[in-house]
Order: structure tokens, then C-alpha cells, then sequence
């Protein structure tokens, strides 16, 4: 894997226009010299709470708490790790990232799949064209159509046309300066037997691009147009740059909206997922033509904490959902299902229904467990004493991974009404051999620490659970605040401070440690394995960006710690029936009535002394 040197990534830093970027996922509005506000792009809001710093190029959301750089801005609307999202912004400012002592066979192996991404990128235009264009296309367009879909999604998905001629994508390339050899290595084209002559390896077929997650063409599914193609669907060879059962089609195109959401809709063909899209649900992506891998729920899992399968309603979509909780088992995943009609796929739906229909099954969406109960009901023998055991027995595993719960209640009600037995009895036979607490795993229903959310809406990830902050840490953050409004004059005022005495919470300790040494720069030095200070960071800067900075604010700010200091001692002491509490209310009255001067000055000179 490429690694590229830190001077890199500080010019990506310097080069990102935060306003810009962020700009590209929610309105923003200026509010102050140096913020911009608007609705939060990780959880639904009908008040802005979420800010940046286009100086210090930070993000924070007062409301569910998501803040960092420009870098972690980007990992979460992007769906992308650090190095995807570096070379996301390098592409989106012009910067050329430089490796890290790459060996000569390493840039060359680099340099040679950079070479191939701009082949696919070229070929998906290419078909594009050809579908538009084309006279030959016209059955192509007029399939499309047949199956409800616009023109203006399917320019969205890129999706082309691929020439019935043996050669028309080889000449093509060839002129723009791609060698036989370089669209061979691509799965472009392929060897016939014997002579090893090449031709392309799609023709007379609709093209679908397959594309990572920051939409960079990896190869192509394609659709047969006529009967007499075999096979129907066609995807490119493995090779260089693609890997069958590693992406999900349209991950790219959907992340956003998944990432809002908090969850993402699974189907399984291409046009399910176009017709999902055009039907409003953007948070749609599709299997590829593959079974669930591990790679493609990784895939998943970062894209949105709850996964909701609209797989065919026949035999083979089932098993894909048996297969896809296997998969997903042991994730910190919730997985539910979409009950589609039988004999029907989301495409005929949304044209035989319209998109509000559709919406409303997703959102009747079931939890993986209870499509497991009702399938073995469906599927076994409640005819007789023995199939019903049998359905009980098959049942076990599955009530082993659900806790006590009303969901666990209502199955076994469910249970016991369609073998027509006694609740009491279902009850104590699926306990039996089940072991204590059930493990965990996305088949279940169950996550990681024991909680269970089958029947519960799924928060984004913004719903992530956030660190109480009490009134003495509210006070430590608002003097840091203060403190970064005014660098110089806060600088100087960490320095003169006792920072281990002077905060009681670890992590606005680390901050004021951070900040003493880094005031003028926030970004500097932080260790990107330490997500709570760097959130902390961001959410201090985006605060300060607002505030007026001066020494009076700083002062003021010091003086209120130290305030609810003394009442805590006092109270304590109050309490303890031990002496000292008259000396401790004297020194509350002396800091108050320094506040009140501190403040009567910040209001009189309207919130400067030019200390910025």
C-alpha cells in the first residue's frame, strides 16, 4: 500500500477550502468572523448546530458531537479510510501526493494501475456515449425504458452501451495511446483461441460501471441484450484493479444519503438499485452479482450501522439473507429485512407501484431474527408432531441469540399460535439447550454489549453515544474556548497555570496540554489514534471561532473554574460538619466580586483589548 510523506499531507491540509468542501453536503451561512453554521450532514436537524472554522479548518456538531479536520470530514460523507480520503482531497485541490521511498518495482506497479484506472474511466465514457449516441443502442434504450428507468438516473450511474463489433473499444483506446496489452490487463478484452487474436470482451451488451467507493471505475457488469447471449451478466475478469465480490455497486453514489440515514438498503441487481434511486431511496447499493462477502460487509459497515436487505422474495433471495447474517455475525451491525412481495425485485416494483410504495416496505422493514422465525415456519412441517418439533429444534440457535425481550415474547406468541401449542411450552422448549445470554451476532439481532435493537429505529452515526459533560468540565472546555479566541493572551495563560491541578477531566487536560504547546496551530501534533481529543479540538476551535477573544474573557472564564471549585469545597465541607466553611464563603464572596468586575470591564470595552 502506498504511503506518502507528511509534507503531502500538511500541503492537501493547506490547499482544502473548508467552506468549499463542507459546503458540498449542507448550506452554511456565515455567523461570525470566523464560523459558518448550518444543518448537520451526519443526523437530521431542523436547527443548525453544526459549525466550522474555515481558519483552523475544523468541524463540530454541537448536537451529536461528530468534529474534526478536513481529513475526518471526508471519512465519514465519503465512507473512506485516512488514505482514501488524503487522496480524495488531493484530487478534488490539485495536490500531487508524494510516496513514501517507494522501491522502483513498487512505482512502477503504482504507476502501472493508475495507467488502467484512467483506461476504465475512459472506456465507462466511452460506452456512455455509445448508449446515447448510437443508432445500434436504440433497443438498449428502448430496455431501459421498458423497466421505468430515466435517462437522468442512468447518466448518474454512468451506464453505457458496449458495440456489437469485435473491435470498436480496441481501436478506440488504441488511438488514445493505450496499448493491446494495457486493455488486456484491464478485463477489456480477451484472447481467442488458438490464434490469440484480441477483441473486446463486452459487446451488443448494456454496461453498468463497478466502482469504488470514491466512484473510480474497477470494471464492468453487462447485461445481454438479446436471448441468444450467454451468459446473461457478465462482469470483468479479476485482475490488476478488480476483485470480484470486494465493492457493492453504487457504494460511491449512495454513501452520503446512507451516512444521513444511518442505514443502507441492499438489493441485488443493478437495475434494482437504479430504481431505488429514482424512487427517492439514495441509500441504496447492490451485491454485484455476488454472494455477501466479508469484504463487501465491511463495505457495509461503513456506510451505516443498520443494514436492510430488499433481496428477491424467491428461494435463491432468501438464502442470500441466510447467508448475508452469517456473514455479518459477530459485527457491531443490525440487519434487517425488507419483506418484498414474492415473484417481485424493487425494479418491478417501483415501476409497477410507484416510489411510495416501495418506501413504505422499507420503512415496515423486520428484524433479521423474525424473518428467520417466520421462514422455518413457512418452510417446515406443522402438519405433524414430529415436523413441529423439528421447526422447534431448527429454532433453538435462533432464540439462543435473543435476550429477554418483549421481541423475544411476541416470537415465541408467534411460534406457539402456528404450531397451535401452549406459549408456556414453545417457551421452555427453544430454552432448552440454549446457551445463557446468547452471542452475539448480526443473524440474532444482538450486538456488542449485549443490547438488543431488532425492533428499535437504528441512529446514524451521529447517534453515537457521547461523554456526559458535567458543569465543572463545561467550565474547563469554556476557558479553552476562551483561551483559543484569543491565542496569544490564552497561550500565555496555560503557561502560567498548574494544568494537572487545575482540570478535573482527563480529556480537557490532554486539550489545555495540546493547546498550551500549540495554540496558534490546533492541528499540529495531535495523534490521529486519539479521537476524543481531536473531537475536542475541533469542537474548542469551532466554539471559539464565534467568541470574542480578549484577556478579560480568559480571566473571567479562570475565575468562574475556580468559583465552582470553592462551592464544592464549601458544600462538602458543609456537609462533613468539618471546619473551614467560613473561610471558603469568604473566598467565594472575593471571586465574585471579581467576575463582576471582569465582567463590568469585558462590557464596557464591547469584547476587545486586541489580545487576538
Amino acid at each position: 500500500m502506498t504511503r506518502y510523506t507528511d509534507d503531502s499531507k500538511e500541503r492537501v491540509r493547506d490547499a482544502v477550502e473548508m467552506v468549499d468542501l463542507v459546503g458540498t453536503r449542507t448550506e452554511l451561512r456565515r455567523a461570525g468572523v470566523n464560523r459558518y453554521e448550518g444543518l448537520c450532514p451526519f443526523h437530521d436537524e431542523r436547527t443548525p448546530s453544526f459549525g466550522i472554522d474555515p481558519a483552523q479548518k475544523l468541524f463540530y456538531c454541537f448536537g451529536c458531537g461528530e468534529g474534526g479536520d478536513a481529513f475526518k470530514f471526508v471519512q465519514l460523507t465519503e465512507g473512506l479510510d485516512f488514505k482514501g480520503a488524503l487522496e480524495y482531497l488531493a484530487d478534488r485541490y490539485g495536490v500531487k501526493l508524494e510516496p513514501v521511498e517507494e522501491d522502483p518495482a513498487t512505482a512502477e506497479r503504482r504507476r502501472e494501475r493508475e495507467r488502467l484506472l484512467e483506461l476504465l474511466e475512459r472506456t465507462a465514457t466511452f460506452y456512455v456515449r455509445y448508449l446515447w449516441d448510437s443508432g445500434e443502442a436504440a433497443p438498449a434504450r428502448e430496455y431501459l425504458a421498458s423497466r421505468g428507468l430515466d435517462e437522468a438516473v442512468l447518466r448518474e450511474f454512468r451506464v453505457g452501451y458496449a458495440p456489437s463489433a469485435y473491435d470498436t473499444l480496441l481501436r478506440s483506446v488504441r488511438k488514445a495511446g493505450f496499448s493491446n496489452r494495457e486493455v488486456y490487463d484491464a478485463g477489456l478484452a480477451q484472447r481467442a483461441k488458438g490464434e490469440g487474436m484480441l477483441y473486446d470482451r463486452f459487446r451488443r451488451r448494456i454496461m453498468f460501471p463497478l466502482c469504488d467507493m470514491r466512484g473510480r471505475v474497477l470494471g464492468f457488469g453487462a447485461r445481454a441484450l438479446g436471448a441468444d447471449q450467454k451468459p446473461k451478466y457478465l462482469n470483468s475478469a479479476e485482475g490488476i484493479v478488480y476483485h470480484k465480490g470486494r465493492n457493492l455497486f453504487g457504494a460511491d453514489i449512495a454513501r452520503a444519503a446512507a451516512t444521513k440515514a444511518g442505514s443502507v438498503i441492499v438489493a441485488e441487481g443493478y437495475t434494482d438499485v437504479i430504481a431505488m434511486h429514482q424512487a427517492g431511496l439514495r441509500n441504496t447499493v447492490g451485491l454485484m452479482g455476488t454472494a455477501l462477502t466479508e469484504e463487501q460487509v465491511g463495505e457495509l459497515s461503513r456506510l451505516a450501522p443498520r443494514i436492510q436487505l430488499a433481496l428477491d422474495a424467491d428461494g435463491a433471495g432468501q438464502e442470500a439473507m441466510l447467508r448475508a447474517a452469517r456473514v455479518a455475525s459477530g459485527r457491531r451491525l443490525e440487519l434487517r429485512v425488507v419483506p418484498l412481495p414474492p415473484g417481485t425485485d424493487p425494479a418491478d416494483l417501483v415501476a409497477a407501484e410507484g416510489a411510495r410504495a416501495v418506501q413504505r416496505l422499507v420503512d415496515t422493514s423486520v428484524p433479521f431474527v423474525r424473518f428467520r422465525v417466520e421462514r422455518e415456519l413457512s418452510t417446515g412441517d406443522l402438519g405433524s408432531a414430529e415436523g413441529k418439533d423439528a421447526v422447534i429444534g431448527a429454532l433453538r440457535p435462533v432464540f439462543a441469540q435473543i435476550p429477554p425481550s418483549a421481541l423475544r415474547e411476541e416470537l415465541i406468541a408467534l411460534v406457539a399460535d402456528r404450531t397451535d401449542l401452549s406459549p408456556a411450552l414453545v417457551g421452555s422448549w427453544l430454552a432448552q439447550g440454549a446457551p445463557a445470554g446468547g452471542r452475539g451476532g448480526g443473524g440474532g439481532g444482538r450486538r456488542a454489549g449485549g443490547s438488543t435493537r431488532d425492533d428499535q429505529a437504528a441512529p446514524g452515526p451521529a447517534a453515537r453515544p457521547q461523554r456526559a459533560v458535567d458543569a465543572f468540565v463545561e467550565a474547563e472546555q469554556e476557558f479553552l474556548v476562551a483561551c483559543v479566541a484569543a491565542p496569544k493572551a490564552g497561550a500565555d495563560a496555560l503557561a502560567s497555570l498548574d494544568l494537572e491541578a487545575m482540570f478535573t477531566d482527563d480529556v480537557t487536560r490532554r486539550a489545555a496540554r495540546h493547546l498550551r504547546d500549540h495554540m496558534h496551530a490546533p492541528l499540529d501534533g495531535l495523534d490521529a489514534e486519539d479521537a476524543e481529543l481531536s473531537t475536542l479540538i475541533a469542537k474548542l476551535s469551532v466554539r471559539a471561532a464565534q467568541a470574542l477573544g480578549s484577556t478579560d474573557s480568559i480571566e473571567g472564564a479562570s475565575i468562574n473554574m475556580e468559583l465552582m471549585r470553592v462551592r464544592r469545597d464549601k458544600a462538602a465541607a458543609r456537609a462533613s460538619g468539618q471546619g473551614g466553611v467560613a473561610q471558603l464563603a469568604a473566598r467565594e464572596d472575593e471571586l465574585r466580586r471579581r467576575l463582576d468586575r471582569v465582567i463590568e470591564r469585558a462590557m464596557a470595552t464591547q469584547g476587545g483589548d486586541g489580545a487576538r
